[in-house]
Parts: structure tokens; sequence; C-alpha cells
């Protein structure tokens, strides 16, 4: 096994100490296994921050594709799995917490919808660093995808981290809520708080 494997499966393991060994003999941070897969995906993958942090001190390229088709990002396939202690790693290295990955998804949006409760953790480290809650993924924010998707935590989460509950949200909720019978009560939940958060509506004034 050559030294840039002996990287990776260190890096997977979680091993800071062979990392750190290996690294200090000269294995290079971004030389892939055999399957593609470099040092710093496997870290993030394995939630290994203290590897991440060795690997982007070692010169690791974080704004390398990785993925198995190079779909995404260090910074966004540790937002997509919750990987909070990876993502601060990122962050501390000067990633920029909107990068978007090659499918224009931010990290915001993949943190709040990629599983049906979202990950909180993630969400809010990614907002306390200058994530902007409105970034949109294909004209929705992370608020208007967990409002489509029937999310009502992730929703009240982000509600209460200061999203904006958008008309377009609300639409999106409704017509999921009429379409998706299977899925009526989560959505309209999601509608519940949508309307609260959006306040009661000033009626028109009457004509005489």
């Amino acid at each position: 096994m050559d030294a840039g494997e002996r990287l990776v499966r260190a890096a997977e393991s979680g091993d800071a100490f062979l990392v750190a060994r290996l690294l200090a003999r000269g294995a290079r941070p971004d030389v892939p296994d055999a399957e593609g897969r470099t040092p710093l995906e496997s870290a993030v993958r394995k939630d290994r921050a203290d590897v991440v942090r060795l690997l982007v001190g070692a010169g690791a390229d974080t704004a390398r594709r990785v993925g198995e088709y190079g779909e995404t990002s260090p910074l966004c396939l540790a937002a997509m799995l919750g990987r909070t202690g990876v993502v601060g790693a990122l962050l501390d290295a000067g990633v920029h917490p909107d990068t978007p990955d090659r499918m224009g998804q931010p990290a915001l949006v993949l943190a709040a919808t990629a599983t049906p409760e979202g990950h909180p953790a993630t969400v809010d480290l990614l907002l306390d660093r200058g994530a902007a809650p409105e970034i949109t993924l294909r004209g929705r924010t992370a608020l208007g995808w967990a409002a489509c998707f029937g999310r009502p935590g992730t929703v009240r989460h982000l509600l209460a981290r200061g999203a904006a509950p958008t008309r377009q949200a609300l639409a999106c909720a409704r017509d999921h809520a009429s379409s998706r019978p299977g899925g009526r009560a989560v959505h309209e939940e999601v509608i519940g708080l949508l309307r609260a958060a959006r306040g009661p509506r000033t009626a028109p004034p009457q004509g005489r």
C-alpha cells in the first residue's frame, strides 16, 4: 500500500497521529485512493474534524470537487451529512459558508433539507458564521424548500433564526397539501407556522 492509500485509510479511520506522521513524511494531502476518494473527502464522510484540520493545514484543496461524480464540495458534503464539527473546521480554514456545489446547492439548503428533520446544529453554525438565510437554490430559500417538503420542525427552526416566511413558501406548502394527500397533515402544520409568522393580514378598507 503506497503513502496515498495509507493516508486515505488513516483519514477515514480518524487516526490523527498517523495522518500527521504521513504528512510529515511527505504524503500529499490531495492524492486519491484507487476509488478516487481523497483523504479530505474520507475525513468529511466519517466526521473526522481533527483530521480535516490536519489535512487543510497541510494544503488540502477545500475547493476540490468530491463525490462519486465530482458533484459536490467538502463543505456541502459535510452540511448534507450533518457533520457540524467538520463544517466548523472548513469554515475556520476560510471556506465561505455560501459557496455552492457544482449543482448550485448552498450548504445551508442542504443542511436544512437533506433529512426529514434537517441538521439543526449545522444550520445554526452556518448562520452563526455568516451564511445568508435568504440564499436560494432554483429560486427557493432553505425555508422555502422545507415548506415544500413538508418539514415543520425545520420550518419552525428556520423561522426562529429569522428566515422570512415568504408568499412563495406558503404557496408551495399549500400546493403540496392539496396534491399529496398522504402528507397533508405535515403540510397543514407548515402552513400554520408560516401564517403565524407572517402575522394577521390587514383587511382592505370598506367602501361606503
